[in-house]
């Protein structure tokens, strides 16, 4: 793995228009030809932009050795050169150097050598003789992505200082979200107070509540059920416990749930679920502090803390008459929205990354190389499944893998049969129609607004965002000018 710089980052005026130049932290950039006026010419391009950390290297020999030796970020590779050809580099450098972004400049243009480097781990694809903005354009794409990491890891370990960060360490995120939600954890965690967690299925509630419990310090311990399915006998049998003779079958005393989690916690996952009679005997136990075993008239007291979990909108609930409403005020005494994976897309690379190295440990295979192909693929599906849903997918593509690094095809397959089953949710409407505001857009907006989507879904890779929405890259660079030449003041039409 390349060496990580040390550099310290100053902040860019804006990430969706960051610009390359010696007031933004720099990267360093390893210049790869065989031919030495490419190389001086591209060496005064990028000095001329300024890029100062600049190295170049005419003998594809060395390449391997002035990556272990230098903190290398972005390559400019070229293809065809003696010794050690530039197709054959490419799976090295990514097999050995994951973290090193890979830009192909070559005269080559067939589409298949194309698509094989960009399978091998490419980042980009730029053509020679080369045009200085599309060479910079695909380098400045790759700085963004190395100031949010950086920043993100900066983030991670000095923004938020966490009273328990060992706590945390099993939840894969560098989400600012994420990093507010923990503070909030740490904030409640010593409260007696009942706790809501909400959000969508696979978002990892369950791992929330367990952490929640760890840092209340509580001395008892956690015990879960789960609501959904469950009759009133069933629940009140399985939280209270019952006393010999309650009913048939009942032949011995049964401690319940809240007496087992006495000091500690007992969650209740899918409370949504919950029939209206059970709801009112575990509003008592919240209120009151107060439950009364199948069989007894003696009523016990609970010293256990109640925290519940649900993927459903209790609010909606109450308005259909399904849930109390003093209930649900209870339960939300201290209320964790979790956020779905699609709004902290950041997070993506780290878990793709973890569940890689975890299902190849699992199976005792070589951790697979991770293409910045896929990664970008991934970012541009919607995960209805969430973060289940990836670490399913994930494993499955691994298992399946053959290759050194991981196919995006076996990713692909995935989502196709993902979005055959009807999971795929980019439509708003229940037809499956687009949903627009009342004041609808111009024809000229909606192709902008397309634009855009495509070129934040690829990280703003040209050649993928174009073949997203079916046009040719030099259409998508003709429509992007355009865009920018509409947008100056008091310009004619």
């Amino acid at each position: 793995m390349g060496k990580k710089s040390g550099e310290n980052m100053a902040a860019p005026e804006a990430i969706s228009g960051f610009k390359s130049s010696h007031e933004a932290f720099q990267c360093s950039i390893l210049v790869v030809d065989d031919n030495a006026i490419n190389l001086q010419f591209m060496q005064k391009i990028l000095e001329k932009e300024g890029y100062h950390r600049i190295m170049t290297c005419g003998d594809s020999r060395n390449v391997m050795a002035v990556c272990k030796n230098n903190a290398i970020d972005i390559i400019l590779l070229d293809l065809k050169m003696p010794y050690i050809d530039g197709e054959v580099l490419l799976p090295e450098i990514k097999q050995q150097f994951p973290d090193i972004h890979v830009i192909i400049v070559t005269a080559l243009t067939d589409i298949q050598t194309v698509i094989k480097c960009m399978k091998a781990g490419a980042f980009d694809y730029v053509v020679k003789p080369v045009e200085n903005q599309l060479l910079l354009s695909a380098i400045s794409r790759v700085q963004r992505i190395l100031y949010l990491e950086r920043e993100n890891q900066s983030l991670r370990k000095q923004a938020i200082n966490l009273k328990n960060p060992e706590a945390f360490q099993d939840i894969i995120t560098q989400s600012r979200k994420m990093m507010e939600i923990f503070c909030n954890m740490e904030a409640i965690a010593p409260s007696p107070w009942p706790v809501l967690v909400s959000g969508e299925t696979g978002v990892g509630k369950e791992m929330i509540v367990q952490t929640i419990h760890d840092i209340s310090r509580r001395s008892g311990p956690f015990v879960s059920v789960n609501a959904a399915g469950l009759d009133d006998h069933m629940f009140s049998d399985s939280i209270f416990g019952h006393v010999k003779g309650a009913f048939t079958g009942a032949d011995k005393d049964k401690k319940g749930l809240v007496q087992t989690a006495a000091e500690g916690t007992i969650f209740l996952d899918e409370i949504g679920d919950l029939n209206m009679i059970s709801q009112v005997k575990l509003l008592r136990l919240i209120q009151e502090g107060e439950y009364i075993p199948l069989g007894s008239e003696k009523i016990h007291r609970s010293s256990a803390r109640i925290i519940t979990a649900t993927n459903q909108d209790l609010w909606s609930l109450q308005r259909s008459g399904k849930f109390r409403k003093d209930l649900n005020y209870r339960l939300r005494t201290h209320h964790i929205h979790i956020p779905p994976l699609r709004e902290r897309m950041e997070d993506l690379p780290l878990l793709v990354d973890y569940f890689v190295g975890q299902a190849a440990a699992i199976q005792k295979k070589e951790k697979p190389a991770i293409p910045d192909q896929l990664i970008n693929r991934v970012k541009n599906y919607y995960f209805p499944g969430n973060i289940r849903e990836l670490r399913s997918l994930i494993f499955d593509a691994v298992s399946r893998n053959q290759s050194r690094t991981l196919s995006v095809k076996m990713i692909e397959s995935g989502f196709q049969e993902q979005e055959a089953n009807g999971a795929d949710c980019y439509s708003a409407g229940n037809d499956g129609s687009l949903l627009f505001p009342n004041n609808l857009p111009t024809l000229q907006q909606i192709s902008e607004m397309l634009i855009q989507e495509a070129l934040k879904r690829t990280n703003y890779n040209q050649t993928m965002a174009a073949g997203m929405i079916g046009i040719s890259q030099s259409a998508l660079s003709r429509r992007q000018k355009k865009i920018k030449m509409d947008d100056i003041p008091g310009k004619k039409s």
